[in-house]
C-alpha cells in the first residue's frame, strides 16, 4: 500500500479521473436547474471538452491521414488517365500528320493531272525503295491489272521521275531519272526559250554531288538562260512531248573544253516521294 501511494504519478492520474468524472455527473444533474450557478456548469463543460480533446486527436489524426491517402491514390489514379489520354493524343497527331502529308501530296498529284491534258494516267504508291539502288529504282503499286505497261513515264508531284522497265500483274519497277545506270533509256528533251528557239538535247545523268540533270548532246548553247524550262521532246519515240523536267541551272563544258552541258534544277524531289503518276499513253497515241 505504501509503494502505490508513493507513486505520485500514478494518485494524480487517479484524482483528475476522479475529479473529471465527478463533474460530468455534476453536469448532468444540473443541467435543468436554472439556480445552479453557471460557472459550475461552465467548468465541467471545459473540463470534459478538454478530456474529449485528448482521446479525440490521435483518432482524427488516423481519420485525416487516411483520407490524405485516399486522395493522393485517387490523384495517381487520375494522373494514369490523363497519361493515358496523352498518348492517345499523340497517336492521333501522328496518323492525322500522315495522313495530311498523303493529302497534300495527292493534292499535287491532282495537280499535275489538270495539266495533262493530253494524257491518261494513273496514280501509284510507292511499294519499295532498296537502300542500295536509292537513286535507280522503286516500286509501285500497279501493274498489268492497271494498264501498266513497259516504257511509260513516270512523274511525281510536278516533274519528271522515270520511266517503267518492268511490269508485273500489280506491280511495276520504276527506272529514275536520276540513276547512275550508263546504259538507261535517255529522256530526249528540250530548252524552251522566249522566243521559240527551243534547244535541244537528251537528259542522260544526274549529278549527285548537285542534285542536278545533266542534259547533253546539246545542238547550240545560244540563248539559253537560268530559268528557263525543260521539257520533254518527244523526239525519242518513248515519251510524249511537254512533259515537265525542271528549270536550267546553269552551262558546263566539259573537261576538254570541246562540248556543253546543260545543268538542270529537278522539277522533282528526286530523293523522297510516296506518290507517283504513270502517264499510260505514248506520242503515237497508243496504251
Amino acid at each position: 500500500m505504501q509503494k502505490f501511494f508513493s507513486n505520485k504519478k500514478l494518485i494524480i492520474l487517479m484524482v483528475i479521473i476522479i475529479v473529471t468524472f465527478g463533474l460530468l455527473a455534476v453536469s448532468v444533474s444540473v443541467r435543468n436547474k436554472k439556480e445552479t450557478p453557471p460557472v459550475v456548469q461552465q467548468v465541467g463543460n471545459d473540463v470534459v471538452s478538454l478530456v474529449d480533446g485528448v482521446f479525440a486527436y490521435p483518432t482524427n489524426g488516423v481519420k485525416n491521414i487516411s483520407s490524405e491517402f485516399s486522395d493522393l491514390y485517387n490523384t495517381y489514379q487520375e494522373n494514369r488517365r490523363l497519361k493515358s489520354k496523352i498518348g492517345d493524343l499523340a497517336e492521333n497527331q501522328a496518323k492525322l500528320k500522315v495522313a495530311q502529308d498523303e493529302n497534300k501530296k495527292l493534292k499535287q498529284e491532282l495537280k499535275l493531272n489538270s495539266t495533262l491534258t493530253d494524257y491518261d494516267t494513273t496514280n501509284a504508291s510507292v511499294l519499295s525503295r532498296s537502300p542500295s539502288s536509292w537513286q535507280n529504282y522503286l516500286t509501285i503499286n500497279r501493274g498489268q491489272t492497271s494498264g501498266i505497261k513497259k516504257n511509260q513515264p513516270v512523274m511525281s508531284g510536278s516533274g519528271l521521275i522515270g520511266r517503267i522497265v518492268e511490269v508485273n500483274e500489280i506491280s511495276s519497277k520504276v527506272e529514275l531519272i536520276s540513276t547512275d545506270n550508263e546504259i538507261n533509256d535517255k529522256f530526249a528533251s528540250e530548252i524552251v526559250d522566249d522566243n521559240k528557239n527551243n534547244v535541244t538535247g537528251v537528259v542522260s545523268r544526274f549529278d549527285d554531288s548537285t542534285g542536278d540533270l545533266v542534259m547533253e548532246n546539246v545542238n547550240s548553247v545560244k540563248g539559253i538562260k537560268k530559268g528557263q524550262r525543260v521539257i520533254t521532246s518527244g523526239l525519242g519515240g518513248r515519251t510524249p512531248r511537254g512533259l515537265y523536267i525542271g528549270k536550267v541551272y546553269g552551262i558546263k563544258k566539259d573537261d576538254y573544253g570541246m562540248t556543253n552541258s546543260v545543268y538542270i534544277t529537278p522539277a522533282a524531289e528526286l530523293r523522297n516521294f510516296t506518290v507517283v503518276t504513270v502517264i499510260k499513253s505514248t506520242v503515237n497515241g497508243e496504251k
